[in-house]
């Protein structure tokens, strides 16, 4: 599997720390993360799956996570989607396929209203038109409550970690124990920013609600959405599949609001789908 470190793309005085696979295919894919979460949430084993489909996998840390620039000061939705322009950009592709899960999704939504020409396809996943999301108490506390301080009680961080994984995740394809514990320790060496969270969260909230400006949208989109999603309900991914003509929605039984191993297949076969109709519409 052909893997390139790339150099980070930049957008302003922001860095972008991405990572491209395949770069032999002849489209490509930009893989978006959600709030708080680093570009390994899209791990490496899913991006293959991607190349094994035909297609080139990039994804990057977006702004205030992992080894991208971690601004002091707010931005916007528009400046997130700015950024992902920024990574085609430095990776020299034109126009590419764009999928985004939960704040993702909300990326990806905001790219294809600012920069259509540069979108081929979209597959919004686990997401809604704007931040005002129906939650759980207990789904709504994994991204309100910070975590306890990784210096002062590292097993305690660790469960803590765990325990939100676990409380938003999909019900019909639950992680190991082991599983959980190996991300958490990983995520946390890698980077930890639980600041950006905010910004992040005020990013969204400053974005108002996209319906309107969905409803002008021309490009092929999936609209991915766990049954299960205790934290963005299955009502976001209806709104969203509402709002913008011709979407297909798909609602999977069992699925929460993670990426499990057990659910790869069905990320992939969303995303083909909707680059498959992007074929068919040219």
């Amino acid at each position: 599997m052909e893997t390139q470190s790339m150099p980070k793309a930049r957008n302003g005085a922001v860095e972008l720390e991405f990572q491209s696979f395949g770069d032999d295919r002849p489209e490509t894919v930009l893989l978006v993360n959600g709030l708080g979460s680093q570009m390994t949430r899209w791990p490496e084993a899913f991006c293959e799956k991607l190349v094994a489909r035909g297609y080139r996998a990039i994804r990057f840390d977006n702004r205030d996570t992992g080894l991208s620039t971690w601004p002091a000061e707010r931005y916007r939705l528009a400046d997130m989607a700015n950024d992902a322009v920024a990574v085609l950009d430095a990776a020299g592709v034109a126009r590419a396929h764009i999928a985004g899960v939960s704040m993702g999704g909300m990326i990806v939504q905001r790219m294809a209203i600012d920069h259509p020409d540069r979108v081929l396809s979209m597959t919004s996943i686990m997401s809604a038109p704007s931040g005002d999301v129906v939650a759980t108490p207990e789904a709504m506390a994994v991204i309100s409550n910070p975590p306890p301080s990784p210096e002062a009680d590292y097993e305690a961080f660790v469960a803590h970690g765990m325990k939100n994984a676990r409380t938003i995740g999909s019900p019909g394809y639950p992680w190991s124990d082991a599983e959980l514990r190996e991300r958490v320790i990983a995520e946390h060496r890698r980077a930890f920013n639980p600041a950006g969270v905010g910004r992040q969260r005020h990013a969204i909230g400053a974005d108002g609600d996209r319906t309107e400006e969905l409803r002008r949208l021309k490009v092929p989109t999936v609209v991915l959405h766990g049954a299960d999603d205790p934290l963005v309900q299955p009502v976001g991914g209806e709104a969203t599949a509402a709002a913008i003509p011709g979407a297909e929605l798909r609602i999977i039984p069992g699925m929460g609001h993670d990426l499990p191993p057990g659910l790869h297949d069905v990320f992939v076969e969303a995303i083909v789908a909707a680059a498959t109709r992007a074929k068919t519409t040219a």
